[in-house]
């Protein structure tokens, strides 16, 4: 991925946490079939290897992960917030007139060698916690375990289990950080403005909150 030193981001803790709050990543592979690619929920181990370890789950009926299994090495794309940047927004526009529109937004691509899992153990587990971590902040949230028992195993007979340990990862968040700091304030204002069609509160505030060191 190409990213300016301006946007880059290489702490672990602020990828892995992108990871998690936008858990569906674009699996993709170069295999016998060419290029494929599948959204697909994941959770993020952080503890497990180098850099974290990666696990989710297919349908059997996806053709793709026969692919997976024959591959060295794919690529899992998390994409965060993201939104139209007008020139508008700029006060320099007014100074120099020499602004054009771009695109900000957020997104970590990890690497690894993936296997296959089909451990019965290791699906219910895969589940569970994928589960867990959308049903927790419910005031009701839904478990696996509110399922009858044989229909839960007839349902795992029909997916397979996918574990990326990462072995490389990138960050890159453009945020308007090659702007001018009024600049930079314009976009921030413009994103969360409630009159503007493009106005983008989630962008906003990940500017605002973002440590650009």
């Amino acid at each position: 991925m190409y990213i300016p030193p301006a946007f880059r981001e290489a702490r672990i803790e602020v990828l892995h946490e992108l990871i998690r709050q936008h858990p569906l990543g674009l699996l993709t592979t170069a295999g016998a079939s060419g290029l494929l690619a599948t959204p697909v929920p994941f959770l993020i181990y952080a503890e497990e290897g180098k850099s974290g370890t990666l696990r989710a789950h297919v349908a059997r009926a996806n053709p793709h992960w026969r692919d997976v299994q024959g591959v060295a090495e794919c690529l899992v794309v998390f994409l965060g917030p993201q939104g139209y940047i007008t020139p508008s927004w700029y006060p320099t526009k007014q100074e120099t007139q020499k602004v054009v529109p771009t695109w900000n937004y957020v997104t970590v691509h990890a690497w690894g060698k993936p296997r296959l899992v089909e451990d019965a153990a290791w699906l219910r587990r895969q589940i569970d916690d994928l589960t867990h971590a959308q049903e927790r902040a419910r005031p009701q949230p839904w478990a696996v375990g509110d399922a009858p028992d044989d229909y839960i195993a007839a349902q795992m007979k029909a997916i397979v289990g996918i574990e990326i340990p990462i072995d490389r990862i990138e960050g890159k968040w453009k945020l308007s950080q090659n702007r001018p700091e009024a600049d930079r304030a314009g976009v921030a204002a413009g994103l969360s403005s409630p009159d503007d069609p493009n106005g983008n509160a989630a962008m906003a505030e990940l500017m605002a909150g973002h440590d650009l060191r």
